[in-house]
């Protein structure tokens, strides 16, 4: 379990600003498909990761209130740009590397 929580801490400390990955893509990018419930955990979890960079899938913004909003806020800093209530993946998707993942497991 330490190894799977480390391989996601890492995946999600490799997005950039701008960025954005679902809590699915992260966990199957840290070599574990299906654990997307797990990868909001460990954001709760886990000071200092960039929470608001990782979206449900379709780019929706799963948070509630205040928190969607300053979401919201944080990704439109960071240039990210939305189509009605959603992220735009088309152009702010990130897609983890195969080379990537290969040395994190």
């Amino acid at each position: 379990m330490k190894d799977k929580r480390a391989r996601v801490v890492r995946c999600i400390r490799t997005l950039p600003a701008g960025t954005v990955s679902s809590y699915g893509a992260l966990a199957k990018a840290a070599g574990w498909p299906g654990a997307a419930r797990q990868v909001v955990r460990i954001l709760h979890q886990v000071p200092g990761l960039a929470w608001h960079r990782v979206v449900g899938s379709g780019g929706a913004i799963k948070l509630c209130g205040e928190q969607a909003a300053e979401q919201r806020f944080r990704l439109r800093m960071e240039g990210v740009t939305f189509r009605g209530a959603r992220v735009d993946m088309k152009r702010h998707e990130f897609h983890f590397s195969k080379v990537k993942l290969a040395r994190s497991r």
